[in-house]
């Protein structure tokens, strides 16, 4: 079979997979059309490293296998991008941030080799937000320039994780591997018209379903995690079930499905994502699904007094102890901070020298923290929620600035709000609550931008939450493609 270029683009890792598996597509013709599409795009800096050499080699190993071979490996030639602050053998690991551009580690992350041995190949590594403390991906380091939506080039993509949601949106890879500390697997699939999943982190002992310890460059143990991010939520599933090897889905019915609709997380959106929310929640209806307002009046309350305390107050000790461990170029945090790029993130690194939160890190971690978990289980349990739903974000992509200053936008010519505080508000409880969250493709606005509704989920009820969003995108359907 020949497949054209653009039937090869259109294809999900799914679909990917299925065809390399059957011999119907050579992996190594896929990896060269994604390849070529990448250097075309290059002005989206959705890459920082492009492995040409590698992922060929890699392709034609793919290739060369018997069909027998080829057919078990439940990821045959699928082509992913990593995120530049995920470790990756051989392919630098620099997190976006001068004083580690060019490091190598050498070691995979645990995710990411359970995905190469399951036949994954990695095209490269994805720009992101420097250092992941920072929604937009708007990032000034030389060696990495700011992520552009490809839906409009002179928006943000959202962050921290915007290049590896980039590539994925502008078919560059058809899946890939993101962080999400505050929502940065799925802030930027919001923004780009695809799908990201935060999985269940709890208190970090059993229930936190990935295990990347130390191979990750780290904002907070507390709150970090690595998550899938692709154009599907099915997509998300497979790659989740292979990290996993838990790659069963729960089968369920629509009809009848109790999804609360926290007020909080439903007040104060701009005006095109609120329509195209709203008309999401119509054809799920339609489709049976029932929708249960739940009040949650103390979410917001709890939520601020976790996620600033935990977040800058462990990164001190969380970057040190990455460096240290994989012998990085810089070994203290005052080096690499000393070279920080972009001045947002340097304003926050000056707070995590300082410890400036460390005095209410005890009282967030201890106390606020159990009382916010302890909310969001009382509200599945009293109303028999299968899940919470809401848009990602209050609002749809805004132009990327300099970020010389403080950044702000302003919701349909409202007050100003600082730029992260409005894209991280219905993001962030799931992250401090330590439970599952999903963005997936909620529909176009008015003005022709993606919007992303999320998804959340009782603690450890992952496989399930991402059965609810694979039914969920059956019924809304996908985006159309970005025009490149």
């Amino acid at each position: 079979m020949t497949w054209t270029v653009d039937e090869q683009l259109a294809l999900t890792a799914t679909q990917a997979v299925a065809a390399i598996q059957s011999g119907r597509l050579k992996a190594t013709a896929y990896i060269a059309t994604l390849l070529a599409r990448a250097g075309a795009l290059s002005s989206l800096n959705a890459l920082t490293t492009l492995d040409l050499d590698g992922a060929l080699a890699a392709a034609q190993r793919i290739d060369a296998l018997p069909a027998t071979a080829k057919a078990q490996l439940p990821l045959a030639g699928l082509p992913i991008v990593v995120k530049d602050n995920i470790n990756t053998a051989g392919l630098q690991t620099s997190a976006g941030t001068p004083a580690l551009a060019g490091f190598v580690p050498k070691h995979n992350a645990p995710s990411l080799q359970r995905l190469i041995d399951a036949g994954a190949i990695v095209l490269g590594k994805a720009n992101m937000h420097e250092l992941a403390f920072g929604i937009t991906s708007t990032n000034l380091a030389p060696h990495a320039g700011p992520v552009r939506n490809p839906y409009d080039p002179s928006l943000i993509p959202g962050g921290s994780s915007g290049g590896t949601a980039v590539a994925i949106a502008a078919r560059i890879a058809p899946a890939g591997l993101g962080t999400d500390t505050g929502g940065s697997t799925r802030i930027p699939a919001a923004l780009t018209g695809t799908a990201g999943f935060r999985p269940s982190v709890g208190n970090g002992g059993a229930e936190r379903r990935y295990h990347d310890s130390e191979a990750v460059v780290p904002i907070s143990h507390t709150r970090d995690t690595v998550g899938p991010m692709a154009r599907t939520v099915a997509d998300l599933a497979l790659l989740d079930g292979v990290i996993t090897g838990d790659g069963t889905l729960p089968a369920l019915a629509l009809n009848g499905l109790r999804i609360g609709l926290p007020a909080p997380l439903w007040e104060g959106l701009e005006r095109q994502v609120e329509d195209v929310a709203r008309a999401a929640l119509s054809q799920l209806e339609a489709a049976g699904v029932v929708f249960v307002p739940v009040a949650m009046s103390e979410l917001e309350q709890l939520n601020a007094m976790v996620g600033g305390p935990v977040a800058v107050h462990e990164a001190l000790d969380d970057v040190r102890a990455w460096l240290v461990a994989n012998e990085a170029p810089v070994r203290t945090v005052a080096d690499l901070a000393a070279r920080i790029a972009s001045p947002d993130v340097r304003a926050i690194y000056d707070s995590v020298l300082a410890d400036a939160l460390g005095a209410h890190y005890a009282a967030a971690l201890n106390n606020w923290r159990p009382r916010l978990q302890q909310h969001m289980a009382a509200t599945f349990a009293g109303e028999r929620l299968d899940a919470l739903l809401f848009p990602t974000t209050r609002l749809a992509a805004v132009p990327i600035d300099d970020l010389s200053g403080s950044s702000t936008v302003s919701i349909d010519g409202g007050p100003s709000i600082d730029t992260m505080e409005a894209f991280l508000r219905n993001t962030d409880p799931a992250s401090t609550s330590g439970i599952p969250g999903l963005s997936l493709p909620g529909g176009m606005s008015a003005s022709g931008l993606p919007v992303g509704l999320e998804l959340d989920g009782p603690l450890g009820d992952d496989r399930r939450l991402l059965a609810i969003g694979v039914a969920f995108e059956q019924v809304l359907g996908a985006l159309p493609a970005p025009v490149l």
